[in-house]
């Protein structure tokens, strides 16, 4: 593995066997790899034992992104808690009890803050109701949760400067919504380049398609994460 890689590599997959194959062919130029709703509600905790089981010295990104009333998540994180994962994702509009709830839980583990979702837009808040200015809301969110516990925040690149100014250097940010310059953009909306984000302050930038879904993922790899030293 790769631990001066600042790639967090999405594995979107529900088969076991295709995310292990995945690992195997980029884990020289990758460390953390992310395991998110898809895999887990398809293989529970067992299949996450058995990735780190068979990949020992990898870090697990566990993107459960828990959003319940604070004694919920607080539990849901206790059962995750074997898998000792590097980042455990909340989301930060679940409010400070909840937020508490898990990092007390999982004190070895980042739990990690999910502000506002790379996916919307100023249209797509505002026709929820919600302040249309992502920039302003996710920098509330990140400021609350990290004063309750949450290490490391999930924001979109064009908000990620503003939130290392409100939430100091101690926190780890990381980017979703990357996309290499060549690629497309897919379901995001609010999007950079990794080396975009890493300029703007990003600690560590969250990538699937561009490599997952390349016909040499692992030259792709190398090649991102060469971009961003």
């Amino acid at each position: 593995m790769n631990k001066q890689s600042r790639i967090i590599l999405a594995l979107d997959s529900t088969d076991i066997q295709s995310v292990k194959s995945m690992i195997k062919i980029t884990e020289h130029e990758i460390g953390i790899y992310k395991l998110g709703l898809e895999f887990y509600l398809s293989n529970g905790l067992p299949g996450v034992l058995e990735i780190q089981n068979t990949f020992p010295d990898i870090d697990i990104f566990l993107d459960l992104k828990l959003h319940d009333i604070p004694n919920t998540v607080k539990r849901s994180a206790a059962t995750v808690a074997k898998s000792k994962p590097r980042f455990l994702t909340v989301h930060a509009a679940g409010g400070s009890e909840m937020i508490k709830g898990a990092a007390q839980e999982l004190p070895h583990t980042e739990i990690t803050a999910v502000t506002v979702l790379t996916s919307l837009d100023e249209i797509a808040l505002s026709s929820m109701g919600l302040p249309a200015d992502p920039l302003k809301l996710a920098v509330d969110l990140a400021v609350n949760a990290t004063k309750n516990g949450a290490r490391a925040v999930v924001c979109s690149p064009l908000e990620v400067a503003a939130i290392r100014a409100a939430v100091g250097p101690e926190i780890t940010l990381i980017t979703p919504g990357v996309r290499p310059g060549s690629a497309k953009a897919d379901d995001q909306k609010r999007v950079a380049t990794p080396k975009e984000a890493i300029s703007l302050g990003a600690d560590l930038v969250v990538i699937g398609r561009p490599i997952t879904e390349s016909p040499d993922p692992a030259r792709s790899a190398k090649e991102i994460s060469s971009s961003l030293k």
